[in-house]
């Protein structure tokens, strides 16, 4: 049987990614144009950059809940082989679908981190255009956040269907000989 200790401390972990995924999505750094009469520019004011290290607890977070599955299950790759089962083959299905998950949900926390981070540094003349205050699209966060809470579905289910199979393997338990009555 699966370890329902695992499972929950995993299902903990991607619900912590979940919420600051979307916390992420809620905070991330807005900017106005404001003007320097003074000295006759225009530069960009950015707000609180709070979204970008949501997003990297986000990005390491479920980084640790995908290391505890694939280490419980050996990343499916390593230890016995298991029998050829209905479950072994969603086991092989889900971990496939696991790790593309997985993959997608870390580029989106990743990528949004670091363009969340970026503020552009110039400033331009009045009778120039006004600067181009560069900020993250929206729906970057929350694509992480879809893909997290997809991963923990996924990711519950292939541990559960690993843990069917592999239990499942219990070697024959029979006679190995043949059996022969007795000679008369």
């Amino acid at each position: 049987m699966a370890s329902k200790i695992l499972l929950i401390v995993v299902f903990v972990f991607d619900v912590i990614a979940f919420v600051l995924a979307v916390a992420a999505e809620q905070r991330r750094s807005t900017a106005t144009i404001k003007q320097d009469s003074d000295v006759n520019y225009n530069y960009c004011v950015y707000d609180s950059d709070i979204s970008t290290g949501y997003g990297v607890g986000a990005f390491l977070t479920l980084m640790a809940s995908q290391i505890l599955i694939m280490l419980a299950s050996r990343c499916f790759c390593c230890g016995k082989a298991l029998n050829p089962t209905g479950s072994r083959a969603w086991a092989v299905l889900l971990f496939i679908t696991c790790w593309v998950f997985f993959t997608i949900a870390e580029l989106c926390l990743f990528a949004g981190s670091i363009r969340n981070a970026y503020h552009t540094k110039y400033r331009t003349i009045f009778s120039e255009n006004p600067p181009s205050c560069q900020t993250l699209r929206k729906g970057v966060f929350a694509a992480g956040a879809a893909f997290i809470l997809l991963n923990c579905i996924v990711s519950e289910l292939y541990y559960i269907c690993f843990s069917k199979a592999r239990e499942s393997s219990q070697p024959y338990g029979g006679e190995a000989d043949v059996g022969m009555g007795p000679y008369k």
